[in-house]
């Protein structure tokens, strides 16, 4: 089971922190100036809803590392 659990949250941990790097930064700079052209209604909107969808997942990913990670610590102290 520790061992199960251990696995997990390897997997876990190795999904959030590439989840995390999929999500756009919040801040462009000057390169988002410079490449402005391709901000049409469509694209920005396909871009919020793909980093929402990202944001939500990050949230369901960290909520269940976090489990996975107490459930861990509990069993070692057991």
């Amino acid at each position: 089971m520790k061992i199960a659990l251990a696995i997990a949250q390897i997997v876990l941990s190795v999904a959030l922190v590439f989840v995390v790097l999929l999500q756009q930064s919040r801040r462009q700079g000057l390169s988002g100036a410079i490449s402005g052209a391709a901000d049409t209604f469509l694209s920005k909107n396909k871009a919020k809803s793909f980093d929402a969808m990202l944001a939500k997942i990050t949230v369901v990913v960290a909520v269940i590392f976090l489990v996975v990670t107490l459930v861990l610590n509990l069993s070692f102290m057991a």
